[in-house]
C-alpha cells in the first residue's frame, strides 16, 4: 500500500503513541482536580500547550487553546470573535478557497446579520491583495485566510495580508491545519490573530486540536460550561489526545527541516513523471506550495474514477478535492474559485505526502498514474 492522502488522516506517530499511552491507564486524572492524579494530568496539560506554542512562535503558552477538532476551532475562532465584537463591526471577509469549516460558520453569521465579502484569488490560488484592500473598512472585525490551501498546496502571502487587515480592518484569523508542522509558522512574525491548528495533521491522535488567540483579541465562548480553558472551551480535557498533540508538535519542530526537503524531493520527483502525462496539468502554485503537496487534474477523465482504479489495481491511496467535501458530487469549490471550468475541475487528484512515503514510491505511483490514465481514457465517452 502506498499511503498519498495524509491531508485527510495522518497516521499516529509511533512515538506520540508511547508518550501519551499512559494517560490512558495509569495517569487517567482529570486536570480541574486538585489531588495527585489530577495535579499531574494538569502539568502534562501545560506541557502540551507549552509545545503546541512553542511550534507556531507564541510568545505565551496561555495563548493556546485546546478544542476537539480543527473545525471546532474555527468555529470558536469565527464565532466567537465575531460575535463578541459585533459592537465594533458587523462585516466579515473570506478567502474564495477556504476549507469549509471556516466558510459554513461565516454562512451562519450571515444568517444572523453580519455582512460577508468573498475575497478572490489568482489562478494559483494566491489572494487577491488588491481586492483585499477594496473590501476591508473599519466595519470589518474578522478576516479568515488559510495558511495554505489543503487541495492545491498553496501557501499564501500571510504577513501581507496581516499587515492589511490590521491598517483597515481588525483581527485576522488563519487555519494552519495543512500547513502546521510541515512548513515553519510564527504568529508574532506575521502578525496573526487567531490560529487553527489540528493534532492529527501533525501525527497526533484524533480528537484534539487547537486555537492560538493572540493577548488582547476578545473572544466569546460558543460552549459554554465547566469553565476549562479559560471559560472559552468547557468540558473535561481529553487528556491522551492533548499530550499527543503536545508531543507531536515538539517532533514536528525538531524535525521540520529536514523532513520538510526529503518530502520535498519525493514531490518533485512524483511531479517531474505524472506531468509526461498527454493533458496531465499541475494545480496550484508552482513553487510557493506545500512541500508534501502535488495536486493535478487530467482531462476527459473523472478524479472519482482515477481515485477508485489506484486504490482497487494499485493499492495506492489519494483525494480528489478536499476529504470534508467530497460526499458531494459538486465539483470543488477550490478548484472553481482558481477559475477551472466543472468538467476541469472533475478530473482532479490530489496526493500528500507523510513519513511513511519513499523515494521509491514515485516510479510505482507514476507508472500506476499512467496506466490508469490509459485505461480510463480509452473508455471514457469524452
Amino acid at each position: 500500500m502506498v499511503y498519498l492522502d495524509h491531508a485527510s488522516a495522518t497516521p499516529v506517530d509511533p512515538r506520540v503513541l508511547a508518550f501519551a499511552g499512559r494517560f490512558l491507564s495509569e495517569e487517567f486524572g482529570n486536570p480541574s482536580t486538585l489531588y495527585t492524579l489530577g495535579l499531574s494530568a494538569r502539568q502534562a496539560l501545560e506541557e502540551a500547550r507549552a509545545r503546541v506554542a512553542a511550534l507556531v512562535g507564541a510568545e505565551k503558552p496561555a495563548s493556546i487553546v485546546f478544542t476537539g477538532s480543527a473545525t471546532e476551532s474555527n468555529n470558536l475562532a469565527i464565532r466567537g470573535t465575531a460575535l463578541r465584537n459585533r459592537k465594533d463591526g458587523k462585516k466579515l471577509l473570506v478567502s474564495a478557497i477556504e476549507h469549509i469549516s471556516v466558510l459554513n460558520p461565516m454562512k451562519d453569521l450571515q444568517k444572523q446579520g453580519f455582512d460577508l465579502g468573498v475575497i478572490p484569488v489568482d489562478p494559483a490560488g494566491i489572494v487577491d491583495l488588491g481586492a483585499l484592500e477594496e473590501q476591508i473598512s473599519p466595519e470589518t472585525v474578522l478576516v479568515s485566510v488559510n495558511y495554505a490551501n489543503d487541495e492545491i498546496g498553496t501557501i499564501e502571502p500571510i504577513a501581507k495580508i496581516a499587515r492589511i487587515v490590521h491598517e483597515k480592518g481588525r483581527y485576522l484569523h488563519v487555519n494552519a491545519t495543512a500547513a502546521a508542522g510541515r512548513v515553519p509558522i510564527d504568529v508574532e512574525r506575521d502578525g496573526i490573530d487567531l490560529l487553527t491548528l489540528s493534532s492529527n495533521d501533525l501525527g497526533g491522535p484524533r480528537g484534539a486540536a487547537a486555537l492560538y488567540i493572540r493577548p488582547g483579541v476578545k473572544v466569546q465562548a460558543v460552549m459554554p460550561g465547566g469553565g476549562q480553558e479559560r471559560g472559552l472551551r468547557s468540558g473535561t480535557e481529553n487528556l491522551f489526545a492533548i499530550a499527543g498533540m503536545g508531543e507531536a508538535a515538539r517532533l514536528s519542530a525538531d524535525e521540520m527541516e529536514a523532513e520538510m526537503a526529503r518530502e520535498r524531493s519525493i514531490r518533485d520527483g512524483l511531479v517531474r513523471e505524472i506531468l509526461t502525462i498527454d493533458d496531465s496539468y499541475l494545480i496550484g502554485h508552482p513553487e510557493q506550495r506545500l512541500p508534501g503537496h502535488a495536486s493535478f487534474r487530467f482531462s476527459r477523465i473523472e478524479g472519482e474514477s482515477i481515485l477508485l482504479n489506484l486504490d482497487t489495481f494499485f493499492g495506492i491511496q489519494v483525494a480528489t478535492g478536499s476529504a470534508c467535501s467530497s460526499r458531494t458530487l459538486e465539483p470543488s469549490h477550490v478548484l472553481l474559485a482558481i477559475g477551472l471550468e466543472h468538467a476541469e475541475a472533475h478530473g482532479s487528484v490530489v496526493m500528500t505526502l507523510g513519513r511513511s512515503n519513499v523515494p521509491e514510491d514515485v516510479p510505482y505511483v507514476a507508472d500506476a498514474m499512467k496506466r490508469t490514465v490509459e485505461r480510463l481514457r480509452a473508455i471514457s465517452p469524452l
